[in-house]
């Protein structure tokens, strides 16, 4: 258990600790004394029939989710719902690698699925809350991934699903790409199978994690646009380590690695055997399916294709110049103007 003051209340907060005793896991592992880490906006209502669901990214907690996707005037204005936003499992804040006591800390904390996340929140909800009916359920990337999830495995729960910039099943193309990521910084020779005695031992391997992300999470539009200037930095370098490096550079490598090989293992088609449209098949929510135009992570093409086997759904492909990193709201107002349009359409239509 290493302590890391990047996952705190002063950065992150403020957060609730909801304790889920032992829970275990698809994989068949278990987290003992399980935490999810939540915050909360709005006054859930005498029916608790007005409740919002925002699921978290890799390597994002509840304060970016409230920062770009909630707040007064927005879609997901606090006024109107009851906001709940969950940091997922490995992610930090919730019961991850680096906050959990040995024998199960670090490299031997046991194998996540995105299912466990599902399942967690769920009981968050239902026994923390007693919510039974979800008017939404939406994420980006990672998140997204969690929101299929929702959708597939509770489907009586979710009256509307939203997942932004992600897919239902991990595609091969990103299979290479992240396990790319694993390896970049398991490589690191202070890594040491996990067993780092510093929280920040391998800055240099997460130096180049960060650099993947410049090539991968940003688009060709990005740089030649020189969408970097516009937003307040001097040069591409001082994008790169103003922006990016210090996102990662303060994160837990064990962290970080749980929630990538989660991310691997992301198929909703294990809840029907396999078989993908099958799986999607069973979604009754009203869903948007809303891709980046230049996401080279979560392409259209494969968005599109998924969304196809949904019934009751839509495809709005959203707009913007930065890539997959665009779900940081980098180009603020037109990106929240699009997602707030499509949210507004979806949470007016009855479901």
């Amino acid at each position: 258990m290493l302590i890391n003051d990047y996952y705190s209340q002063s950065i992150h907060g403020p957060f609730e600790l909801f304790e889920l005793g032992d829970l275990r896991l698809e994989a068949g592992g278990t987290i003992r004394n399980c935490t999810l880490a939540y915050s909360t906006f709005g006054t859930l209502n005498a029916e608790k029939d007005n409740a919002i669901l925002i699921t978290t990214w890799y390597s994002g907690t509840n304060k970016i989710m409230e920062q770009v996707y909630t707040g007064k005037g927005r879609a997901i204005d606090p006024n109107n719902y009851f906001v709940v936003i969950v940091n997922q499992l490995g992610g930090g804040l919730s019961s991850s690698p680096h906050n959990t006591t040995p024998p199960f800390s670090m490299s031997r904390f046991p194998d996540l699925c995105v299912s466990d996340d599902v399942n967690a929140q769920h009981a968050l909800l239902t026994e923390r809350f007693g919510i039974e009916r979800l008017e939404l359920v939406v994420g980006g990337s990672l998140g997204a991934q969690q929101t299929y999830e929702w959708a597939v495995r509770y489907p009586e729960m979710v009256k509307r699903a939203a997942p932004i910039a992600g897919t239902a099943q991990t595609t091969l193309h990103d299979v290479v790409l992240i396990q790319s990521m694993i390896d970049t910084i398991t490589s690191h020779p202070s890594w040491n199978g996990g067993w780092y005695v510093k929280p920040h031992a391998v800055q240099a391997a997460l130096r180049r994690h960060a650099r993947y992300w410049a090539v991968m999470g940003l688009s060709p539009r990005f740089f030649n646009e020189g969408v970097w200037k516009e937003i307040g930095f001097s040069s591409l370098d001082d994008f790169i380590v103003g922006f990016l490096e210090n996102y990662f550079l303060p994160m837990d490598p064990n962290d970080l690695l749980c929630q990538l090989r989660k991310h691997l293992r992301a198929d909703v088609s294990r809840t029907a055997g396999g078989d993908l449209h099958e799986a999607l098949s069973r979604i009754s929510a009203k869903t948007f399916v809303m891709p980046i135009d230049t996401d080279m992570l979560f392409f259209v093409k494969d968005c599109e294709k998924e969304q196809k086997s949904i019934p009751n759904s839509e495809l709005r492909v959203i707009r913007s110049r930065c890539g997959h990193l665009g779900l940081f709201g980098i180009e603020a107002e037109d990106y929240a103007l699009q997602i707030d349009r499509s949210l507004r359409e979806l949470l007016a239509t009855p479901a």
